[in-house]
């Protein structure tokens, strides 16, 4: 049959990226644990597209998902990634893999537990380079948390307004060996240590007061929010880049507030 995709096109436009999204896949995610959780990721599958070619082979995407079930996961990805470039024989390639990361979380007085979902991604990249090929992965963690405004406590009577938040950190390990594997519970941890206080699953009484009292006691801009979190990623001899991005849903205002900031490492 007639193969349209390999077909020369003349108009002399390379395409950074073409390929597939929206596909869901079950993969395996290692916990701090070493244990195995199974989830199901939403995935976008990319290659480059050299100028000449009229289209890529969208079939082939799936088989490199295929030829891999049962080990997409942490350590593997990078050479899925690799796989998929050299198969479509492009010169990068890339993978995103956006998935639900399940953690057992206990309340604060009660200690009753219940399993909480936060939004993870794995994102790896592959380029062919004459010196060797150039892998590349980033993690990426978003967790819920509460502020409570500063300003709006100082200047009120009694209370102070109060909301949802959500912080999202994008980390680049110094390289991809296990020594320098950044867990997902890690920015979990950091992300709740950098609010006013956690957001749980599953509270009773006595944990929604010491959790209304706490958040209270901790007031927090989403500027603080995000400065509290690149000081500690900074500080970190593994991370070699990080993106951390922090939005307050207000609650007594119509819009919400964020903050961002980016770092590399010299």
């Amino acid at each position: 049959m007639e193969d349209l995709q390999s077909h020369r096109d003349d108009r002399g436009v390379p395409l950074d990226e073409v390929g597939v999204s929206g596909l869901r896949y079950p993969i395996i995610v290692w916990d701090r644990a070493r244990e195995r959780q199974q989830t199901v990721a939403t995935i976008q599958m990319s290659v480059a597209l050299p100028h000449e070619f009229k289209g890529t082979h969208m079939s082939r995407f799936i088989e490199v998902l295929e030829q891999n079930r049962g080990e997409v996961s942490l350590h593997t990805l990078p050479r899925i990634v690799a796989d998929l470039r050299q198969k479509l024989d492009a010169e990068h390639a890339r993978i995103r893999l956006e998935f639900p990361y399940f953690l057992e979380r206990s309340a604060p007085v009660s200690g009753a537990s219940a399993l909480m979902d936060y939004h993870s991604c794995f994102e790896g990249r592959s380029k062919a380079n004459p010196q060797g090929n150039e892998e590349d992965f980033v993690l990426e963690v978003t967790v819920p948390v509460t502020s409570l405004c500063p300003c709006s406590k100082a200047i009120s009577d009694y209370g102070a307004h109060n909301q949802r938040s959500a912080l999202t950190m994008r980390v680049r390990s110094v390289d991809l060996e296990e020594r320098s594997m950044i867990w997902i519970e890690e920015l979990v941890e950091l992300g709740e240590r950098s609010a006013s206080a956690p957001v749980y699953p599953l509270l009773k009484r006595a944990d929604e007061r010491h959790v209304t009292m706490q958040a209270y006691d901790n007031p927090v801009f989403v500027e603080d929010m995000v400065r509290n979190v690149a000081v500690a990623l900074r500080e970190d001899p593994r991370v070699a880049w990080f993106e951390v991005h922090a939005e307050n849903q207000e609650s007594i205002h119509n819009h919400a507030a964020f903050a961002r900031v980016e770092w590399r490492r010299d």
